[in-house]
Order: C-alpha cells, then structure tokens, then sequence
C-alpha cells in the first residue's frame, strides 16, 4: 500500500479514535424512551459567561421544551400512520391524493426529530416553536442571553430565532440594479440565498444541522446517516423513492456524527465523514430532500396559515374594532409601516380612508422582502460576545469577544465571520452598502404567543418575546416607539449607560452598533402614545388562529408573566455595555471595507 495512503488511514484513525475519546460519555448519556424519542440528558458543560448572562431557569426550560417536542412529533407521527397506501400514478408519477400531505408530514416529523443533532437533544423546534410562530419558545432566554443553545450546552447563536411563518415566500435573492437593493433570501443577513435549491426556505433548513452553534453537526452526510435509521424512514421512502439510503456509510459515522462541529479533532475538515464520490452524491440528494421537505411543512397552512383576524378583514367576516381600524390607518399612513411591511393592497391611504380593493400582488404577507439597517444599539447580553475561549474540544465560537460588530448583510457577502460563503462574486462589491442591514421580516405573527398567554404586552399575563435580530426590544409597544422616537431621543452612549434623568426605550436611544446605512424612513413619526398603542392593536390582528385554530399553538406547557409596563419591559435586566474594542481587521478589515470606517 502506498505511504500517502497508509497516512491518510492513519490520520482518519486518529481522528476517530480522539472523537471517541471526547465524546464517549457524551452518547452514553442520551437515553431513549420506549417510542424511540431521545431524552433531554446533561452533556459536558461550557459556561464561559459571567453570572446574569444564562438564566437560572435555562435547564428546567430546555427540558419543557423537550417535553413539547415530543407532544407533537407523536402527533406527526399518529398522522402518518393514519394516511391511506399511497398510490403511485400519472406521468410523471405522483403520488395521487395524499403526496401533499405525506411531503408536508415528512417535513414536520423531520424539524421535531431530536435525533437530528450529535447529542440527541436538539431539534430545529427546539429554537421555534408553534405557539410563538416557531420563535423562540422560552420567555427566561429571551430576556437574557438572546441566542438559544445548541446541542453543546451552552454554545449559542448571535442571533434571535427568526420565525418560520411566511419565509417561504421570499424569492431567491437578487440585487435589482435599477434600485441598487437586494430582495429574497432567508436568515436575518439572507445568506439562504437560494442559488442551488432555487428555494431559500429550503436552503434555509440546511443551516442549523451542521450549525456549530445549533444543532452542530460536522458534516452534512449524517443528517442523511441519521435519517436512514429514522422511524418515518419508510415515508421518506416513499416521498423520494427507493435507493434514497443505498449509501455506504463507514463504520465509524455515528462516532464521527455524535462528535460536535468545530471540535479540533477534525482540524477544519467539512467532511469528515469518508464517502465515495458516488456515495456523497446520494448523501447531497438526500440532504436536498431534507430541505425541500421541511420547506413543503413551512409552506403549509400548518405554519403559513393566512387565518388571522386580517385575513378575515379582507374576506368580510370581521369587522375591526375602533383602535384595530385606526392602527391599520396609522399602519399605512403616517406610521410609515408599509412601506417595508406591504399589504398588497390597491391604495395608499389618507388619515379619512378605508382600503376596499383587492389585493393585486397576491397575498398579503406584510413584507417588502428587502433589508434594512433600522440601528439597534449594541445588545451587551447577547451571548455571543462572551464565547471567547474554547470549550471542552477546542473550538471557540467568538474570538473577538465584545470588538465583534454584526455587519449583517454586509459580513455575508463578504463571505464574512460568522456568516456564510457568498455564491456570487458580482454582489461582493455592494457589501458596504448593505453594512447593517437585516431582513425586513413578515409582520404576520409577531404577536403570537400561547393561548394561555394571550398577549406579548405588560401587564399581561403575557409571554415574553424578543424582537430584531438581537433581541433589544421587548415589546411590540417598544418596537413601535423605536420606530416613533429613534431620532427623537438619541444619545451617544451604549446599552445601560443613559443619562440620569433619562429612561432607556423611553426617552433615551443608545447609538447603533452600526451606524451606516441607517433606514431614515423612520426614526421621528410623530405618534403619539395613543397612536403608538393603536399600531400594537392592529399588528395583533395579523396573529394567525381566529378563523380555525393554529395547529400545536396548544403545546406550551410554561409559565405566563405578569406585571409592570410594556414601556419599560425587560427593562431590569438591561446591563451595562463594558468600553467597546474596535471592530476588528478580520470583520471590518475585509475587502471591500465599511464606509465609513472604522465603526466604531
């Protein structure tokens, strides 16, 4: 046998035999119920914040959550067993009266499988569920360390869990020259671009499993390793034929994919996992799969429901009340909503008008499908700043600890830390155009929240959602006043430093963590308070349930809060931002650099 051989095997054993080393007590405390769901069980610990960052409540509400995965994921379960023998026929075949749902129910079994993560205790849901249109579903972790943990407790995010609900109907992304603006993709920076899958709700999906912070595993062929030994293997069978699992894994692959990503064993290696060409092709298909699948569940009226108060509105079987009818004026009038927020209807409205036409864009989803830099302060509790050493197999999330800046699209098609690879070299050059910027979400649904909690507002009882991309704002009250004031009461100080005399999200803004491209179609509109609470009013008419129920929004099994002011929520557990770094080489120093720079 050839010496570069021979090193080759060495290496790979070594590597192997150093994941087994790591993690043997890692598998060997996943414990599996009778139905074959695994268990929530404790994995080795990296806790390099300082006290107040993680929520004390953190273990017993990952365990909840748990708890509510598995509710539904035997509810999706029941339901494929429930469906009729599919019949195969037509030209191309299809499967004739249930291919629908069967795709759709693979997809749901697919993002509530815990399996799907080196540790067996993460599920896409794990970060989004149901009753808070698949957000963030603990209230204790959106208050504090914003970025939800992943497989290894507690590597986390940087970011808040953007909701599913109506992503599917971003486009693929594209710059349009004439505007010189980009529109589609998914993820707050649109890094989904879509540019394979021609989906970025299925490019999307294919994040978070090989995701170091979320459900980390290193390498893409073992979510396809995984599901060849699922218990709904059968459905995807029969959704995507036979031979989809005719792959030849190598012996050591459930080592190797019970191994987190980033761990230094790996030495940087994306696929680590030893597969023929011909093998990592089928592995690719059925990591496609994957992705198509989850995005048919998303796309569904499971998730993308179109049964809120709104949409009755438009049909005629709702009358809106007084303040609804007036936020709904205000919302395409002189709050500015619609511009970015459009409700594909026919007229702009005047202060004395009523919108009657039809909506010619087709459905209204609330969205401009852009980005936009609207200047959120620094948030000094996102968990990502304190990830700066490595954890117990040497990977370290942040090296930049508090000099790090989430540039947005800007660090994405700069091909950027923390980001993804760019797939298009044309678009590189509009980085420093689109620093800061984050996509204009779907309004729809930012106000969900458990039946039992059945507001996101102060007093309450409420359930305590996050909202941007860094969790800064606490309330759809706060949401609409940034939007009012930003420019109204702005001081030149960072997160927990305002001016005595002052109350931060009331009359003290903290300057943007990146101050270009600032979106100044907003910042002085001029409500008032009474005009401000009439805007929250209509935005909770977008809240999907009022014509049929909003399947699994039943589930939440947690506590409501209650108390204090929707102005001021959240407020007692601001900290004090510590003196910012420079924004480092690696991420403000990448060609082609901010303008203008440095941010600070």
């Amino acid at each position: 046998m050839r010496p570069r051989i021979l090193m080759r095997l060495f290496a790979a054993c070594l590597m192997v035999l150093g994941a087994l080393f790591i993690f043997r007590g890692f598998l060997a405390q996943s414990e599996t119920t009778q139905a074959g769901t695994p268990q929530a069980t404790p994995a080795p610990i990296y806790n390099p914040y300082p006290p107040g960052i993680l929520p004390a409540d953190l273990n017993a509400e990952i365990a909840r959550v748990l708890r509510e995965i598995r509710v539904v994921e035997n509810r999706a379960i029941q339901r494929w067993h429930n469906l009729p023998p599919p019949v195969v026929t037509g030209q191309p075949p299809t499967l004739q009266n249930t291919g629908t749902e069967r795709i759709e129910t693979l997809g749901e079994l697919m993002n509530f499988d815990t399996n799907i993560s080196p540790g067996r205790n993460q599920a896409c849901a794990s970060c989004h569920m149901p009753y808070v249109a698949f957000s963030g579903p603990i209230p204790s972790v959106n208050l504090t360390m914003i970025a939800y943990p992943g497989t290894v407790h507690f590597r986390a995010g940087k970011r808040t869990a953007q909701r599913y609900t109506y992503s599917p109907f971003f486009p693929v992304l594209q710059f349009n020259q004439e505007q010189g603006l980009f529109f589609g993709g998914n993820f707050w920076d649109s890094r989904a671009t879509g540019y394979l899958l021609r989906s970025p709700d299925a490019q999307q999906s294919q994040g978070p499993p090989v995701d170091t912070q979320e459900m980390g595993f290193p390498d893409t062929a073992c979510v396809a390793f995984k599901l060849s030994r699922a218990a709904y293997r059968p459905l995807f069978v029969e959704v995507w034929g036979r031979g989809s699992f005719d792959i030849n894994f190598p012996p050591e692959t459930e080592q190797i994919c019970a191994t987190p990503g980033g761990a230094a064993v790996f030495h940087g290696d994306v696929e680590p996992v030893n597969l023929s060409p011909a093998d990592r092709t089928r592995a690719n298909d059925v990591y496609n799969h994957w992705a198509q699948s989850i995005s048919a569940y998303e796309n569904s009226v499971q998730v993308s429901a179109f049964s809120s108060k709104f949409d009755a509105f438009l049909a005629g079987n709702y009358t809106m009340t007084p303040a609804e009818h007036a936020g709904y004026n205000l919302f395409n009038g002189k709050g500015n909503c619609n511009s970015c927020h459009l409700d594909a209807r026919s007229t702009t409205l005047t202060p004395n008008q009523t919108d009657t036409g039809n909506q010619p864009g087709g459905a209204p989803v609330f969205t401009c499908f852009g980005s936009a830099n609207e200047g959120l302060p620094l948030n000094p509790r996102d968990a990502i700043y304190y990830q700066t050493t490595p954890d117990f197999t040497g990977f370290t999330p942040n090296p930049f600890g508090f000099g790090y800046r989430d540039l947005g699209m800007g660090t994405f098609l700069r091909s950027g830390f923390g980001s993804a690879p760019n797939p298009n070299i044309t678009w590189r050059q509009f980085a420093p155009l689109t620093d800061g910027q984050m996509q204009v979400s779907s309004a729809r649904n930012v106000a969900m929240a458990p039946p039992q909690c059945p507001t996101t507002e102060a007093p309450g009882p409420y359930f305590q959602k996050e909202f941007f991309h860094n969790g800064y704002i606490k309330s759809l009250k706060q949401l609409v006043h940034f939007y009012n004031t930003r420019d109204v009461y702005p001081f030149d100080v960072t997160s927990g430093h305002c001016p005595e005399g002052t109350t931060e999200k009331v009359n003290c803004w903290p300057r943007p963590e990146v101050p270009n491209n600032i979106d100044m179609t907003t910042g002085m509109l001029g409500l008032t308070d009474q005009e401000e609470n009439q805007i929250v009013a209509f935005l909770q008419t977008l809240t999907d349930g009022f014509t049929r129920p909003y399947r699994n929004r039943d589930t939440f099994t947690g506590t409501c809060m209650s108390g204090g002011s929707a102005s001021t929520q959240g407020n007692e557990f601001l900290i004090p931002t510590p003196p910012l770094p420079p924004c480092p080489p690696q991420i403000c120093g990448v060609q082609p650099t901010p303008s203008p720079n440095p941010i600070p």
